[in-house]
């Protein structure tokens, strides 16, 4: 490597690091992780193993998470 690459090389400084999504997808993607773990707490338990909030509303609220986070990802962040 020449001196005039290496002098190069060392004046980067990364002053604007492009992250790959906005902030907003990462709000979006930590709203879905919470629904996710939300509607796993919901179904966790050992009483009543037919009751509504575990057949019925864990699963919808787990699905409606993994949906939130699909979301967050396809998500296309603004300019």
């Amino acid at each position: 490597m020449s001196k005039k690459e290496t002098k190069k090389a060392e004046n980067v400084t990364p002053k604007n690091v492009d992250f790959v999504f906005s902030k907003d997808n990462y709000k979006w993607l930590f709203i879905g992780i919470g629904l996710v773990l939300l509607g796993f707490i919901l179904m966790s338990g050992t009483e009543d193993i037919l009751d509504f909030r575990k057949i019925t509303l864990a699963p919808i609220v787990v699905l409606g998470g993994f949906a939130t986070v699909t979301y967050a990802i396809l998500k296309k962040p603004r300019d």
